[in-house]
């Protein structure tokens, strides 16, 4: 089984002082980080390439650096899957509609980010995966990060609170 760690609005550090432990602390060197977007600043996507294999695309918060070294969105396979990934952009309403149009291919996942609000639920045949933010959630309150497990066949999400 394969696992891939999504994160989003990391806001580091505007909203975080680092990135948590909780999440940093269970990275394996082999890990694929996919980020979708809202770094804030370029030393965290380097702090990030340290621990493991980074896939990432820039949000709308994102200073100049980090939206030169990285597109607006991404089309990964990893295990046979279709994974794409996009940060999204103005008001949170059908959000996931407005990510899913982005899209002209028939894809497995598309990881999002923006609304600070964890989601994951199937559009179509495709799972539609926000993990929330890093630094903390507008609608919940608490930080969350994401889990995209591929086993054989299939894929599936789910969301980690961070407790502090």
């Amino acid at each position: 089984m394969k696992r891939i760690l999504v994160i989003s609005d990391t806001h580091v550090p505007e909203r975080a002082q680092k990135l948590p432990p909780q999440f940093v602390n269970q990275i394996r060197s082999e890990e694929i980080i996919v980020h979708a977007g809202d770094f804030t600043n370029l030393e965290v996507l380097q702090e990030l390439q340290k621990l493991g294999k980074v896939y990432a695309v820039w949000g709308n918060m994102d200073e100049g650096r980090v939206k030169k070294v990285l597109p607006e969105k991404e089309i990964l396979e990893i295990e046979g899957k279709k994974i794409g990934i996009y940060h999204g952009y103005g008001a949170p309403d059908n959000l996931e509609k407005k990510v899913y149009d982005k899209f002209d291919q028939n894809l497995d996942v598309i990881v999002f980010g923006h609304s600070h609000t964890p989601y994951n639920q199937k559009l179509e045949n495709c799972l539609m995966f926000n993990p929330g933010s890093l630094s903390g959630n507008k609608n919940t309150g608490w930080p969350s990060y994401g889990i995209l497990n591929i086993d054989q066949s299939e894929i599936w999400g789910e969301i980690v609170e961070i407790k502090n």
